[in-house]
């Protein structure tokens, strides 16, 4: 028998699909967001940033409920895609990559914010003495001084992006090569009391968490951002 059957690696190649597009997306959404939270003194500061971590202390089910809600036939999210003809999101890929950002969300703006205070005013001030357009600085100065962080807000957000369970379950289900990732085919393998195709899996997973944990510790040790 293969260690791996197709479904495995049906599942595995979804799983890196979404984790890889979840990572671009929320890097593109998370920059911006974290250079407002690191530069602002808005009153909404406080607010924005706490509704910004609340998915590092939410359960993943209620979070994955309220999600499911919104983009669910009788949701304004889903309620609003019906009515463009686009169907609901809830039980589709394209709903497990919304939420999926929005549960890593935090783990892509920390360490970014993180990166952008680290770099202090005096940078943006030399670049302005030199006429530079705070657009030209926000590009040419912070953005290559923040590198360490955003290569650690990308690792991180791929690997939970990989490891989650309870979301993509709540809003995905476990529909073969539509929702069906590595941690919803484990949990298959585990109730069909299939534990040779649950080992070789989890296994995997273990080792893959153990090198992303290896490779944060190098990045903080050569200086890189990260979470605080």
């Amino acid at each position: 028998m293969a260690v791996l059957d197709d479904s495995a690696w049906q599942a595995i190649r979804l799983t890196l699909e979404l984790a890889t597009l979840t990572t671009v997306l929320l890097l593109v959404i998370a920059t911006p967001l974290a250079w407002w939270l690191s530069q602002t003194r808005s009153r909404w500061r406080a607010p924005i940033g706490a509704l910004v971590t609340l998915p590092l202390v939410l359960p993943p089910t209620v979070l994955g409920f309220y999600l499911l809600v919104l983009m669910g036939p009788n949701g304004p999210v889903g309620q609003f895609t019906q009515a463009l003809g686009w169907g609901i999101l809830s039980f589709s890929f394209t709903g497990l990559l919304i939420g999926s950002i929005v549960f890593s969300l935090p783990f892509a703006v920390q360490p970014i914010q993180h990166a952008f205070e680290s770099i202090g005013p005096r940078p943006l001030e030399a670049a302005a003495t030199l006429r530079a357009s705070p657009l030209d600085a926000f590009f040419t100065v912070a953005l290559p001084l923040a590198r360490p962080g955003m290569l650690t807000a990308a690792i991180l957000s791929f690997a939970h992006t990989v490891g989650e369970f309870g979301v993509v379950l709540m809003i995905g289900g476990n529909i073969p090569g539509q929702t069906r990732v590595v941690s919803t085919q484990i949990y298959g393998h585990v109730e069909a009391m299939e534990y040779a195709q649950a080992h070789w899996l989890a296994g995997g997973m273990v080792v893959f968490s153990f090198l992303i944990l290896m490779s944060l510790s190098l990045l903080r040790r050569s200086g890189g951002g990260f979470m605080r």
